[in-house]
């Protein structure tokens, strides 16, 4: 038997974290496998349709970087993979079940709908009138002119169970489920538990790893195997993706729509590796793999079961890491767009940013969690930081003359540093710090905020040759204005 699964979004809103999860498990499934991971657009909401929604899906794996093997924009024998035009499959697979006397027409108005529903009796609120209705007794509601709907005749006794690779075994009393739903509307689009068993059936698909939000579908899809007389695919539930809250994720936890991510600045392989870890181990000490080792490790049998928290710092420490394991050349590449857009290099012409960045990204790679993050990390590139708090260059212990004193001392110091190597200036400061009893942060420290604006920054000596050593000047003499001046009348 050749492995079959699908990942079977609706183009009813853009790709969410949590789904993209079920795609990339269900892709794995396949790959560890060896068998065949199937993408089938489920339409049938034509109410929500979105066209937005259906480029999202396509965007969001060109930019992951895995994909299907068969689907809408490749083609497969089980075509077509977009359930509007499939709709053949459910008018005739509907009527087998009318025939077969397994489901019915049924004539109710939206009042005599709403009006059983406040009647409800706990089996979802319908009372099944037409189920066993002589056609002599149906005569009359089909000449009210009302499209019907076509509703299942769901088992009225006994208990449907599921076999659930994760979960084991699930087992539900009928009577306790909705009372005959209904898998053909009255504009005669399918359900969505009508198409999704007629056409996991027909496209041959193994297995169903899906959300466990799904699982109180499982014993209406199951009864429907059952009365078409199909052998039905193995379960598999995958636990929810929950924020720190224990809550279903959702955009008040953060980011939550996958592009979003990468508008953040957070790399494709980052989101892939730590995707697999929602929910899914290898063992208990490895945290970092590759798409192509995960294809050969994933195993379903390591799903758990209870809910996954989504860790946003988890996910920056990877996506860090990634950012550290990219080559220069690469790294420049991903960093540029997010830098030409940052409001640090407004009215910058673009090989000016360029050339900037590519002097920078040895030394931010180490501090960059996101590369969203690069404009704030080099802004001090292209303006001069005036705006900072002048009191943010007194290092404590002292005061502003002292402040003033030990500057005035780093001045000379400046000139040629831009031509000595990290390690000669750095024993040139700390000799200078010893000669004036000072510790050697107190030399660099206000140093770091006249020529950067900001306590936090890349490496000092690499950012002044950055800026340039004759612009770096400039700024050390006019936060050495600045700094007399507070000190005239706070000493």
């Amino acid at each position: 038997m050749t492995v079959r699964v699908r990942y079977a979004p609706s183009p009813t809103g853009l790709q969410h974290i949590g789904s993209v999860r079920t795609a990339l498990f269900n892709y794995l499934f396949a790959r560890a496998h060896a068998g065949v991971f199937v993408l089938r657009i489920e339409d049938t909401d034509r109410d929500r349709y979105s066209a937005d929604a259906l480029q999202d899906i396509y965007d969001t794996f060109d930019w992951l970087g895995f994909r299907w093997d068969e689907g809408p924009d490749c083609g497969g024998e089980f075509g077509p993979y977009i359930q509007s035009e499939r709709a053949e499959h459910y008018t005739r697979y509907a009527q087998h079940l009318v025939d077969a006397g397994h489901a019915y027409y049924a004539y109710d108005t939206q009042e005599e709908l709403a009006a059983q529903r406040e009647a409800a009796d706990g089996r979802g609120g319908y009372d099944r009138r037409f189920r066993d209705m002589s056609e002599a007794d149906l005569a009359p509601y089909r000449d009210r002119g009302i499209d019907p709907v076509i509703r299942f005749k769901s088992p009225m006794d006994g208990t449907t169970t599921l076999t659930d690779i994760v979960l084991g075994s699930m087992s539900w009393e009928n009577t306790d489920l909705p009372a005959d739903p209904i898998l053909v509307k009255s504009d005669g689009m399918p359900t969505y538990h009508l198409a999704n068993v007629v056409d996991d059936h027909l496209m041959e698909i193994t297995h169903i790893l899906r959300a466990q939000e799904w699982i109180p579908s499982a014993p209406l899809h199951l009864q429907l195997y059952d009365r078409f007389g199909w052998t039905p695919p193995q379960y598999c539930h995958l636990p929810m993706v929950v924020g720190e809250d224990g809550q279903k994720l959702s955009k008040r936890h953060g980011a939550t729509r996958v592009l979003e991510f990468r508008e953040r600045g957070y790399l494709p392989e980052a989101i892939i590796n730590y995707l697999a870890r929602v929910g899914w181990s290898y063992d208990d000490k490895r945290e970092l793999f590759t798409l192509t080792e995960l294809e050969s490790l994933f195993a379903a049998e390591k799903i758990s079961k209870s809910p996954a928290v989504f860790d946003y710092q988890k996910l920056d420490w990877l996506n860090g890491h990634y950012i550290r394991e990219a080559t220069d050349e690469r790294l420049f590449d991903a960093l540029l767009p997010y830098l030409r857009s940052s409001a640090a290099t407004t009215g910058v012409g673009d090989d000016a940013v360029a050339d900037t960045l590519r002097a920078a990204v040895p030394l931010v790679r180490e501090r960059l969690k996101t590369l969203g993050e690069i404009g704030e990390a080099i802004g001090f590139a292209f303006s001069r930081p005036d705006g900072f708090d002048i009191t943010e260059m007194v290092p404590k212990k002292l005061s502003a003359a002292e402040t003033v004193a030990l500057v005035e001392k780093v001045v000379p110091l400046l000139d040629g540093i831009a031509e000595r190597s990290d390690e000669e200036n750095e024993a040139l400061f700390r000799e200078t710090a010893e000669r004036l009893d000072t510790k050697l942060g107190n030399l660099l420290m206000p140093l770091r905020i006249a020529v950067t604006g900001s306590r936090v920054s890349p490496p000092l000596f690499g950012s002044i040759r950055l800026v340039g050593t004759d612009e770096t000047q400039a700024r050390v003499t006019r936060a050495l204005d600045r700094l007399r001046a507070y000190s005239a009348t706070n000493p």
